[in-house]
């Protein structure tokens, strides 16, 4: 099948297909006679696994060691658990760091009076670091 066809099939756009390809995250499709690319049902299998693995965040790098413990049937479950509990470890510091960064908004925004005067807390947290109102030690 070719690439349009490939990337209905398997949700990932044709772009991204060959975007997979030249960074050697999938093998790259065989070639017909006159050089279009030509996909199997594996390969449409494989996208499908990619695309569900960056749906649930995984990188690139954590894509290509899950692939690669996909197709060792000698792999070790202990293995694919570990990329997945780091993974799991990454998107709690990020959850932290947005409940943080949503704490700071907040204070801020119940500072600013929103009103017609030009002082803001906001505009001076971004501008210098130090939300208005606060004294420097």
């Amino acid at each position: 099948m070719n690439i349009g066809e490939a990337a209905a099939r398997s949700g990932v756009p044709a772009k991204t297909i060959r975007y997979y390809e030249d960074i050697a995250l999938i093998d790259s499709a065989d070639r017909t006679a006159n050089g279009y690319r030509s996909y199997s049902e594996d390969d449409v299998h494989t996208l499908r696994f990619v695309a569900r693995a960056r749906g649930l965040g995984f990188t690139v790098a954590q894509c290509r060691d899950l692939l690669a413990l996909y197709r060792d049937r000698d792999r070790s479950s202990a293995d694919v658990k570990a990329i997945a509990e780091s993974h799991m470890s990454e998107i709690d510091d990020k959850i932290a760091g947005l409940r943080a960064m949503r704490e700071t908004l907040a204070v801020l925004t119940r500072k600013c009076h929103g009103d017609e005067r030009p002082d803001c807390p906001i505009i001076e947290e971004l501008a210098t670091g130090k939300a208005a109102g606060k004294r420097a030690k």
